[in-house]
């Protein structure tokens, strides 16, 4: 794609200083609800789109900063991370997101680690990624909870959109552990996972017991009920799941894994989100009569253990396959810390997806998915003043991501 524009974006402006009354004008504009707009222009006013179109057919309004780039998107979404718990110095200060002393917290909440100051969130976010869907890593087989924050924010109470978007649990060899502790076994997980579950219900049915019938005077206690049960806060968070309120996010990569999340899916009636998903591709058809999503493990992933049948152009499959598909950067023990996921796509936009369905995978989808897109995923107005700039294709090796902007505001604005 010719280079026919480029950012205006004078590297003087302090990000966070800039108005968030901005004009955003670019060669394509890929809003993400119909065709791309040649020459189109996104007015941001107060944070919010406040108009979209050809930039013909729009006047800008007085006093409002004008940027200019070559192709404009969504802000992009990574769909599952572990940035802000995990820190780019790969030292015990600052991991934390895994607790190993044991394989069941479903309690550790995400806002509690979470560090809007870690450098790999400025990292990512000059790429173009304003929301990231981030907490516990997968690791344990009930390791904690997630949420979802825009990159930017002094505070997690600034940067928080979810704050518990998700319980993470993790089926397969990599939450198994060794020298006879549980669970050592496939058999064990699931058994150690229902056992828990069925203690959540027995608590949640308890807790409900214990509330005042419905139009007993202030004092006046149901003859029915009995003592609730002393506050238990692992227990608490599955119940949220019991009642839908969040969804299981269940990282399973072989087939068998798969099926054995699908199975405590039917069994308790449960809203789950597969990640990873490896080999989803032999279960596709099991996967969409459950009504199942999968944010699919990044496409540069290491090939290897749980991985070894893990394919470039399984996205594409899902997708053809009627899926909901996102993409993720992920996480690994070592290195990268992380991943962009802006690359991870890119693999995928050259392995059958293209450049728009694969911006799907890190826009729209992964809206849709993570339960958000009445804010972001997409350009429209009413919808979150989040963009991403760039100099060219933005799957290109050679094109730079020029500028990103959050709720109207430069948050970004040096070549990457």
């Amino acid at each position: 794609m010719p280079r026919v524009f480029t950012c205006i974006l004078l590297l003087a402006v302090v990000p966070g200083a800039v108005s968030a009354q901005v004009a955003v004008r670019g060669g394509k504009v890929y809003t993400m609800t119909g065709p791309a707009v040649e020459d189109g222009i996104v007015i941001v006013r107060d944070g919010k789109i406040a108009a979209i179109g050809r930039a013909a057919d729009i006047a800008v309004p007085e006093g409002f900063k004008v940027l200019e780039a070559a192709v404009v998107t969504p802000g992009l979404i990574d769909a599952r991370s572990v940035v802000g718990l995990a820190g780019y110095f790969n030292h015990k200060h600052d991991q934390d997101q895994l607790e190993r002393s044991n394989p069941i917290q479903p309690e550790l909440r995400a806002i509690d680690s979470y560090n809007t100051r870690e450098a790999l969130i400025e990292w990512v976010r000059g790429y173009g990624v304003t929301v990231l869907h981030t907490g516990h890593a997968p690791g344990e087989l009930i390791s904690g909870q997630t949420m979802i924050v825009k990159t930017t924010g002094n505070t997690v109470d600034d940067a928080v959109l979810v704050p518990t978007a998700g319980i993470s649990v993790t089926l397969g060899p990599s939450s198994l552990r060794g020298g006879g502790q549980s669970p050592g076994t496939r058999g064990k997980q699931i058994s150690m996972l229902r056992a828990r579950l069925l203690e959540a219900r027995s608590y949640l049915e308890a807790r409900e017991k214990s509330v005042k019938k419905e139009g007993a005077k202030e004092g006046e206690k149901d003859e029915k009920a009995g003592e609730a049960p002393p506050v238990n806060l692992a227990l608490d968070a599955l119940c949220s799941a019991l009642r839908k309120e969040v969804p299981l996010l269940i990282t399973a990569h072989r087939a068998q894994d798969i099926a054995s999340a699908l199975r405590l899916k039917r069994e308790f009636d449960l809203r789950i989100i597969l990640d990873g998903g490896a080999e989803a591709y032999l279960l596709t058809d099991e996967l969409k009569k459950a009504d199942v999503p999968v944010i699919i493990h990044p496409a540069m992933a290491r090939y290897n253990g749980a991985l070894q049948n893990a394919s470039f152009n399984t996205p594409a499959r899902l997708k053809k396959a009627g899926l909901k598909v996102a993409m993720q950067s992920g996480y690994e023990s070592y290195v990268p810390k992380t991943r962009v996921v802006l690359f991870e796509a890119a693999i995928a936009a050259a392995n059958g997806l293209g450049l728009e369905g694969a911006l799907e995978l890190i826009t729209t989808s992964a809206a849709d998915i993570l339960g958000i897109s009445d804010r972001v995923g997409s350009l429209a107005v009413g919808k979150d003043g989040d963009l991403a700039l760039f100099d060219g294709d933005p799957f290109e090796y050679t094109t730079h991501c020029v500028g990103t902007i959050i709720e109207g505001r430069v948050v970004s604005d040096t070549p990457r």
